[in-house]
């Protein structure tokens, strides 16, 4: 009988102490904010000449991470900007909204309590609309077909630290937004985020 306590009151401390050794090991799922810039271009087939132009984006994200590994989604709203030059001197601007879904694997190369420094690569869904186009008529023409989905390659470096995140990532269509001009999207961005949990 005594050993069968002995055993039973084992088996109750090892309990107790996984419980508690969990309980202060960091959660492999996490929710965050985030918030950043972006340079966009968009790169044409015809005598355009497209330049970077400056926006910004805000979201949310989620990280499961697997050792090393880990995989991150987000959702985020960017307002980008660009611009065109044409060989005869006209130019135009070009705006426009988008949810951006990004998917990305990512493996963390420096993995410690408080500091992590991460290289990822991925898929991105874009959905654009409110575009808006300053410029002369021959250029309206040519983005009435603007197309609202797309989809596209993402990577790039990010470092945490504790709660908070830093991304820099280059990101590139591989559909164009504009059928008329066959423009794919490029840019890159520099997003902060924090973990909620």
């Amino acid at each position: 009988m005594k050993q069968q306590l002995l055993a039973f009151g084992s088996l109750l401390l090892c309990i107790t102490c996984s419980i508690d050794t969990q309980a202060q090991q960091t959660p492999a799922f996490h929710i965050g904010v985030k918030g950043g810039t972006n340079f966009t271009k968009t790169s044409t087939e015809s005598s355009l000449e497209g330049k970077y132009g400056f926006g910004y984006q805000a979201g949310i994200m989620t990280r499961m991470d697997i050792g090393s590994l880990y995989v991150q989604g987000e959702a985020l709203f960017n307002k980008r900007k660009t611009s065109y030059e044409a060989k005869d001197g006209t130019s135009a601007k070009l705006t426009w909204n988008a949810i951006d879904i990004p998917v990305v694997v990512g493996y963390k190369l420096i993995k410690k309590d408080d500091v992590n420094l991460r290289v990822f690569a991925g898929g991105v869904y874009s959905y654009a609309f409110n575009n808006n186009l300053s410029a002369p008529q021959a250029f309206q023409e040519g983005f009435k077909k603007f197309d609202k989905s797309n989809i596209g390659l993402t990577g790039g470096v990010g470092v945490d630290y504790k709660n908070f995140t830093v991304d820099l990532r280059y990101e590139t269509g591989l559909s164009s937004i504009s059928k008329e001009f066959k423009s794919k999207p490029h840019s890159f961005s520099l997003g902060i985020g924090y973990f909620l949990f």
